[in-house]
C-alpha cells in the first residue's frame, strides 16, 4: 500500500509540474515567443520534461525521510527568449505567474469533484485520500513557486510589479546573485512558514482539512 501511494504521489507530482511548465510555454507563445514550442516542450510527454534529480531522486528521498508525509520536486524549466517579448519584464511576470495559476486551477477542479462526490456519498476514504493528494500537491507547488526568491516564479512576478527605481534594481540584483542560497535556506529553515497558507487554501478548496 505504501509503495502504491508513493507511486501515485510521484505520478501526480510529475504531471502537475509538467502542466506547470507547459503553462509557462503557452503564455510565452501567446506573448510572442515560440521558443518552448520550437524546443518541443509544449507536450505532456514526460520524457521531454524529466529532470533526474528533481523528478525522481528528490521526491523519493523526501518521501522516505518524512515517512511518506511530504513529496516535492520539479521538471526541467521550459525555456523562453525575452528578446522575443515586447515588454520583457512585464511578460516575464505573466509567464512566471502562469505556472502557479495552472496548479491552483487543478486543485480547484479536483476540489469541486471531491465536494460533489462527498455530497453524493461517493467519496470513500480511499478516493478522498487520492483527491486530497492531488489537491495538496498542486497547492504546494503553487505556493512554493510564488515565494519571491530567484529562480522561483514569485521572483519574476515580484520584479514585474516593483517600481523601476534604483532600490528595486539593487534588490533584484541581490536576489538574483544569492537566489539559490536563499532558496536552500528557505527550504531547510523557512518552509514551515508557508505550511499554514497551504493548509488554509486546501481547506478553502476542498472544504476539509488534509487527510494525511
Amino acid at each position: 500500500m505504501a509503495v502504491s501511494l508513493l507511486v501515485f504521489q510521484l505520478v501526480v507530482l510529475l504531471f502537475s509540474v509538467i502542466i506547470h511548465e507547459i503553462s509557462h510555454g503557452y503564455v510565452a507563445e501567446y506573448l510572442g515567443d515560440p521558443t518552448a514550442r520550437l524546443a518541443g516542450r509544449l507536450t505532456m510527454n514526460p520524457i521531454k520534461h524529466l529532470d533526474v534529480f528533481g523528478s525522481f531522486i528528490l521526491p523519493v528521498s523526501l518521501w522516505f525521510l518524512t515517512g511518506g508525509a511530504f513529496v516535492f520536486g520539479w521538471a526541467k524549466p521550459v525555456p523562453y527568449n525575452p528578446y522575443n517579448l515586447k515588454n520583457p519584464l512585464a511578460a516575464a511576470g505573466k509567464i512566471a505567474g502562469a505556472g502557479p495559476v495552472s496548479n491552483i486551477s487543478i486543485a480547484i477542479i479536483f476540489g469541486i469533484i471531491l465536494r460533489i462526490f462527498s455530497t453524493g456519498g461517493l467519496a470513500t476514504p480511499f478516493l478522498a485520500t487520492l483527491f486530497s493528494i492531488i489537491i495538496y500537491i498542486n497547492i504546494l507547488l503553487a505556493v512554493f513557486n510564488l515565494v519571491p526568491i530567484p529562480p522561483l516564479d514569485g521572483s519574476k512576478v515580484l520584479f514585474a510589479l516593483l517600481p523601476k527605481t534604483e532600490s528595486s534594481y539593487k534588490l533584484a540584483f541581490f536576489l538574483e546573485k544569492y537566489g539559490m542560497i536563499l532558496v536552500l535556506l528557505f527550504v531547510f529553515f523557512g518552509f514551515q512558514l508557508i505550511i499554514p497558507i497551504i493548509n488554509a487554501l486546501f481547506y478553502l478548496i476542498a472544504g476539509r482539512p488534509p487527510m494525511f
